[in-house]
């Protein structure tokens, strides 16, 4: 689990109700006409933008990128890879048949592989995934930030509606307060949508996106080595590419290099 995008998420709303709470209670920034224009307009203009598939595809996959999945550290693929490419060199490709991970791209690879198809194939097949994969967290992102863009602009449809009613009852002074409620609070309901749920999980679609397709592409790299034949220290020293400065030396000393 991805502790830390459950305690910014935490941190941030708590933030904002402990300023809310300051000099007033919750009670007072609670209007339902205002809350049912944003979320009701947000979500009417998200389902003319995307597909109702994609929407509950990225809502899925937020959860699963922003809460639960753990993106795998780059040196830890090269060390489980170079234990592979030594199978193989004193096993032949089929040593990998028992060979188990966690790693469903990596498990793919390893059964193409045993399966006995050619490289070509394999690489072929792989970088098919890479690219599905990608238009997946793509789609997701652009619907998050979809959100983000519609949610203030709605909340800002909201305060002129506020404002107008405001104008048009200025001689009844009891309407005039509820009507200033909904024009403030949907543009602060608005924000809050985009700036603190939906922009931050589209930055973390992003983020996870990009880790996956380096480790897919780390992956893809050192199965075509392997069926090449390639020496595990060399291949090993190829995919070094793949890691940070500090990785990468700690990956060095390991090897006595």
């Amino acid at each position: 689990m991805d502790i830390l995008t459950l305690v910014g998420l935490v941190a941030g709303v708590l933030v904002v109700i402990l300023a809310m709470l300051a000099n007033a209670t919750l009670l007072t920034f609670l209007n339902l006409p205002g809350l049912a224009i944003v979320l009701g307009g947000t979500f009417a203009v998200t389902l003319i933008k995307f597909r109702l598939s994609s929407l509950m595809s990225a809502i899925r996959l937020a959860s699963r990128a922003a809460f639960m999945d753990r993106v795998e550290r780059p040196d830890e693929l090269i060390r489980e890879v170079g234990l592979l490419s030594m199978v193989v060199r004193k096993e032949g490709i089929l040593g990998l048949e028992n060979h188990t991970t966690d790693n469903v791209f990596l498990q793919k690879a390893i059964n193409l592989c045993v399966d006995g198809h050619s490289p070509e194939l394999v690489e072929e097949a792989l970088h098919h995934e890479i690219q599905q994969c990608s238009e997946r967290h793509e789609v997701a992102e652009r619907v998050f930030r979809g959100i983000g863009e519609s949610a203030p602009a709605i909340g800002m449809l909201g305060t002129l509606v506020g404002l107008v009613q405001m104008l048009n009852t200025l001689d009844d002074p009891s309407s005039i307060g509820p009507a200033m409620a909904i024009a403030l609070l949907t543009t602060l309901y608005g924000a809050f949508i985009a700036q603190l749920i939906a922009l931050p999980l589209a930055d973390k679609l992003q983020l996870k996106a990009e880790d996956e397709m380096r480790n897919q592409l780390l992956i893809a790299t050192s199965i075509q080595k392997i069926l090449q034949g390639e020496n595990p220290r060399v291949m090993t020293e190829l995919l070094s590419s793949f890691l940070n400065p500090e990785q990468r030396d700690s990956l060095k000393r390991e090897q006595g290099g």
